[in-house]
């Protein structure tokens, strides 16, 4: 299972996805008995190679301001028909119509289950509150005291005046 962090990054993608009019976004969480690869597939489609690039680059960005978090790998992206972005966790693939119909992802992973944007923000959402309530309470800080009143100064002790020193001489 994803870890809550991973789970952000592919929200944060598929959002950025959406964002750039990506088409048919779909995301497929994979059984791990099959693949060993990875837990999600976010699949999406653009228009025309410019707009996979941009969604390509709008997801890198975002992953990039936001949670510090680069691909370990792109692929395809001059060509542009399809495009993918390998973030360990789940990867992206950002397909032209064309292409996406003639590889077929999701006929390819019958098992996966498919996932809206939806469906993975409530689990992660209900993850994040079942780890809040499994963490230990913090106790309250203590009150701080109020500083105690001081005393009045006291009158300064008068220091002897030096006394002058007066030499005899002997006559």
């Amino acid at each position: 299972m994803a870890s809550i962090e991973s789970n952000q990054l592919l929200l944060a993608a598929a959002q950025a996805c959406e964002d750039k009019k990506a088409e048919d976004i779909r995301i497929l969480a994979l059984d791990p008995a099959e693949s060993g690869l990875t837990d999600y597939f976010l699949i999406c489609n653009g228009t025309n190679d410019r707009q996979n690039v941009a969604i390509s680059d709008e997801i890198e960005l975002r992953l990039k301001r936001e949670f510090g978090v680069y691909p370990n790998s792109v692929e395809g992206r001059r060509q542009a028909e399809w495009i993918l972005l390998d973030y360990v966790d789940f990867i992206v693939h950002i397909f032209s119509a064309e292409k996406r119909a003639f590889y077929g992802l999701e006929r390819l992973r019958k098992t996966a289950t498919t996932l809206s944007i939806a469906d993975l923000n409530d689990e992660l959402k209900a993850r994040i509150a079942a780890t809040r309530a499994k963490a230990p309470k913090r106790a309250a800080p203590a009150k701080k005291k109020a500083p105690a009143k001081r005393a009045a100064p006291k009158a300064a002790a008068k220091k002897p005046s030096p006394k002058k020193k007066t030499a005899t001489r002997a006559k």
